[in-house]
């Protein structure tokens, strides 16, 4: 084994005998920053810092390993194990604690390393006699570039303090990586783009269209120009004045008139400025400042850290906000170091927006109107960015693997969202195919807006009521583009998704308002909350469930917290006053669940009697019907409810037992399958038996196949997103009715998997337009 530079602590040594200059990370970052100063390769500094670190930590082992291309970890310098491990020892990413630390992306302390599971020994190393082990990850932009590791041979676990200290340290390790010196920056992606080949790139689709125009790359990671500060005192200044500088920026964008009165724009930018005055993420930035790193490295090192540990969240709403913080994180540094304007290239009359992650006061600094489209290489659909784009009407493709490797500056792309793919480079016969494709598809979104007057009815006479699904004002619109019959689900949620606070019944109202004014004499169906669950709102306390879906949410909430199910009531018959009102509640597993909502209604609407404040002109009271429990009730049921509406989207997952969030679970059990159909046509006959009108408003609906099937069934209601509207409308005027009923019933008793192939055929035959 190597000599040791630093002391050997004795077996029997404290963790009060470790020298407190380990808790004055500052002090090492200026040995670090003289050591880095005397120049030399790359290498040559990277193994002065592993001695200045082990001696200044009293480590009897201080290793850095670096990421290769492939996910691989290289040990590139230590002090404490044989230096003939280095550049030969490779770790996966997973493999072993220093491969551990790198998948999650986390600090690991451990007191006795060999008896952790993931302990992987390396003869080659000799580190077997060490127990304690500390390993920090190396972040730059936001990836895992390395691993820093401390090692001691006497049992301890590090103090939060020296956790501290390592992760400052790894500040200017990242720094280094990121020269270039140590490993080629080529190494570490597959780039395509130096090629010039064509490539397709799959994503998901985050918001609906297709767009094509040359690349443009926005700026989301900026470059911090220095690490270690020289005075502290003036860092924290810059520090302050940038959070004071952002704030007013953001207040003033909020007065800017397309967003003074009010709409989705503005609640999404609310909420973004919650996030700039939240206090703990301000103290950690000032933290940082403390321990030595510079203002811009303190907001830098913030937000890798936020980065790292949100990623490896489940829950989908707090890993949005990842976006958030970082937008914020960006503006900051460039307050900081002067670049106040943002380093993005200039738009062309058609650009595509090239981002890994994009904040929504970053769009909002875009000409919006030279935006064909945006890809992410991260992104999801309900981020707030995303809200934006969809309620300004610009396409956006998200989850684009690799996107920042392959796609250059001026590249031109085309992006085709309901496909869920962009062409990069595309050859001349693509473009050519590509314009055709473009054309048909807008001629034959006109002539679904041409058919909008033409009555949902099949050729023998059955007539279907074509209803919509809404949650944002922005979706309005297309009850009259459509001629969508009324809004069959009104999602409530978002609103309180986005507030800090609970929604005042005032700006509830207002919502409600706007949305009966837009229908006229058409229904609104509002559902009561969903929330909780995977749906978690800022003013309640968050709940850690394995199983979010099945857990505290929607009426179980509202239940559990009555105030908030009477105040969104209360709103909602303060927006009816004198009109048509339907309330539908969520969730509802049992009957008895239903009756206590009903009793929450009546004690509003007696209060409106006492306040002398009008009533609806007509009240409906529905439910949806998503825990399958509930259908051993249906005939209770029917008869305390004017209307049932049918969640395909959760009843589906409960009644397979199927996640369907989970990737692997995703086309093992088909919608089309004869135990759903005959589920569901048990459903819908006992609604008929009882005069209780029955709607089904999951996306099973809006899809012309499985709604092709579910009108079979005898369903003759259906609530389907805007875009759904027009494809459903033309098959349901291209069929027969008898004919296709006769044929869905006689599938029912089929024993295979599924129905959905020998009914594709059917319509093929028969001219049915899908």
């Amino acid at each position: 084994m190597a000599t040791l530079t630093a002391p050997t602590p004795k077996p029997g040594d404290m963790e009060s005998d470790v020298p407190d200059m380990v808790s004055q990370p500052r002090l090492l970052l200026k040995r670090l920053h003289d050591v880095l100063a005397e120049g030399g390769e790359g290498q040559e500094r990277l193994d002065r810092i592993v001695r200045v670190i082990a001696q200044n930590m009293v480590a009897e082992v201080c290793s850095i390993y670096l990421a290769r291309a492939g996910e691989v970890l290289e040990l590139f310098a230590t002090e404490g194990l044989k230096k003939e491990a280095v550049h030969q020892t490779r770790l996966r990413f997973g493999e072993g604690l220093v491969g551990l630390v790198a998948e999650r992306g986390l600090p690991l302390n451990l007191s006795e390393a060999p008896q952790h599971p993931r302990f992987a020994y390396r003869p080659e190393t000799g580190e077997d006699i060490y127990h304690s082990f500390l390993g920090v990850p190396v972040l730059r932009a936001g990836q895992v570039a390395g691993v820093l590791v401390v090692q001691n041979v006497v049992s301890r676990r590090y103090k939060p303090e020296e956790v501290e200290a390592l992760q400052t340290i790894s500040m200017v390790v990242a720094e280094l990586v990121g020269s270039g010196d140590l490993v080629p920056v080529e190494e570490l992606s597959e780039d395509a783009s130096k090629t010039g080949a064509p490539v397709t790139l799959d994503g998901m689709t985050l918001a609906e269209g297709v767009g094509a125009g040359v690349a443009v790359f926005h700026q989301p990671q900026v470059k911090v120009r220095q690490t270690i500060a020289e005075d502290p005192e003036t860092e924290r200044v810059r520090l302050e004045d940038a959070i004071a500088a952002m704030r007013l920026k953001l207040e003033q964008m909020l007065e800017l008139p397309d967003l003074k009165h009010g709409g989705e724009h503005r609640e999404v930018l609310e909420t973004y400025r919650m996030f700039a005055y939240d206090q703990g993420w301000q103290e950690r930035m000032r933290e940082a400042v403390r321990s030595g790193l510079t203002a811009a490295a303190a907001v830098d090192r913030v937000q890798q850290e936020n980065r790292a540990r949100m990623a490896k969240i489940r829950d989908p709403y707090l890993r949005e906000r990842i976006g958030d913080f970082e937008d914020l994180a960006n503006r900051l540094i460039r307050l900081i170091q002067g670049e106040d304007n943002q380093e993005s290239g200039p738009l062309e009359s058609e650009s595509v927006l090239i981002a890994r992650n994009l904040g929504p006061a970053e769009l909002m600094d875009y000409d919006v109107s030279k935006l064909s489209a945006i890809m992410l290489e991260e992104g999801s659909a309900t981020s707030h960015v995303i809200i934006m784009a969809r309620a300004i009407g610009i396409p956006v493709l998200g989850q684009v693997a690799g996107l920042m490797t392959h796609v250059n500056p001026g590249d031109y792309l085309i992006v085709d969202t309901e496909a869920g793919h962009a062409y990069l480079r595309p050859a001349e016969d693509i473009v050519e195919t590509y314009r055709e494709t473009i054309n048909l598809r807008e001629e034959l979104l006109a002539s679904y807006e041409a058919e909008r007057d033409l009555p949902a009815v099949t050729l023998d006479g059955e007539r279907i009521t074509l209803l919509m699904n809404a949650g944002l004002l922005v979706d309005l619109p297309g009850l009259d583009r459509l001629g969508a019959e009324g809004i069959g689900l009104f999602r409530t949620e978002f609103q309180f998704m986005i507030s800090p606070a609970l929604p005042r019944v005032e700006e509830q109202t207002h919502i409600y308002s706007t949305a009966l004014d837009a229908a006229g004499d058409r229904p609104v169906v509002f559902r009561s909350l969903d929330i909780g669950g995977d749906k978690p709102v800022p003013f309640l306390p968050r709940m850690d469930e394995e199983n979010p879906a099945m857990g505290w949410r929607a009426t179980r909430i509202a239940l559990d917290r009555p105030a908030l199910l009477r105040y969104q009531l209360r709103a909602l018959l303060y927006a009816a006053a004198g009109r048509d009102l339907h309330v539908m509640f969520p969730m509802i597993a049992e009957v008895a669940e239903l009756k206590r909502c009903r009793k929450l209604l009546d004690m509003e609407l007696a209060r409106l009697d006492k306040f002398d404040r009008p009533r609806p002109a007509r009240l409906y009271v529905g439910c949806m019907l998503e825990v399958p429990s509930l259908c051993w009730q249906l005939d209770h049921l029917l008869r305390e409810i004017d209307f049932l509406s049918i969640g395909t989207n959760d009843l589906m997952q409960f009644f397979f037992a199927c996640d369907r969030s989970n990737p692997k679970l995703t086309d093992r059990y088909d919608l089309l399958a004869p135990p759903v159909l005959s589920f569901l046509k048990g459903i819908i006959d006992a609604c008929n038996r009882h005069g209780v009108t029955v709607t089904l408003c999951g996306e099973m609906g809006g899809r012309p196949l499985e709604a092709l099937a579910l009108m079979a069934l005898g369903l003759k209601r259906l609530s389907a997103s805007p875009g759904a509207i027009g494809p459903v409308k033309r098959m349901i005027r291209s069929a027969d009715y008898g004919r296709v009923r006769r044929f869905v019933l006689h599938g029912l008793s089929s024993p295979e998997h599924s129905i959905r192939d020998s009914l594709m055929n059917f319509s093929r035959d028969h001219g049915i337009k899908l």
